[in-house]
């Protein structure tokens, strides 16, 4: 009984933070979801395509479902999939992530948590695991990026959230004064130099 609860748990969180990742991309254009908004490059368009191959390798590959999408082998990751190349189109990737939602979701669905699985890319002696601590690992991953994405998305165009019905209207003036007050707060805290 513990073992669904847990499973049906963890999947319904899983199946939340992959719609709040994907709703970050709503409303942007081409260029705002594939610029990179950081020093190293990280991109709204490029985190969903990330998460795609993370959740196909690890419900895939691990419980030797391979997915029927094609990816690279792991061992020649070199970052390809952090963003989109000109002939990758959003809807595409966007294609790519909700295709590996199905495949995950028959392996979630058909595989107890105990199912035993095998992660090649972890060093010794952790690459023997199952499914419970699959789940956890890519809800992790999901949630991590999602909460990139909603950061990258607040300075895009100033939207926040984890859901649209959530969204609330951007009250300007209200932004800038709190900004300003933790602004004040922080320079108030700096030790003045004797």
């Amino acid at each position: 009984m513990i073992d669904e609860f847990a499973k049906g748990n963890l999947y319904g969180r899983l199946r939340r933070d992959r719609k709040a990742l994907l709703w970050k991309l709503d409303g942007l254009s081409e260029y705002d979801a594939r610029r990179p908004l950081t020093a190293t490059g990280t991109n709204l368009l490029g985190l969903v395509k990330h998460v795609a191959t993370v959740e196909a390798r690890y419900f895939g590959e691990v419980f030797d479902r391979p997915s029927p999408e094609p990816l690279p082998r792991w061992q020649d990751s070199h970052g390809s999939d952090l963003w989109a190349t000109e002939d990758e189109t959003r809807d595409q990737v966007i294609g790519f992530y909700r295709r590996t939602w199905e495949h995950s979701d028959a392996t979630i669905d058909e595989l107890p948590l105990d199912a035993p699985g095998h992660v090649p890319w972890w060093p010794e002696p952790c690459p023997n695991t199952n499914l419970f601590a699959i789940l956890v690992h890519v809800l992790g991953e999901t949630n991590r990026h999602a909460g990139h994405a909603d950061i990258l998305r607040e300075g895009v165009d100033g939207r926040t959230g984890m859901r649209p019905e959530h969204e609330m209207q951007i009250d300007e003036d209200a932004r800038t004064a709190y900004c300003a007050k933790i602004e004040q707060a922080a320079r108030s805290a700096v030790p003045v130099k004797a």
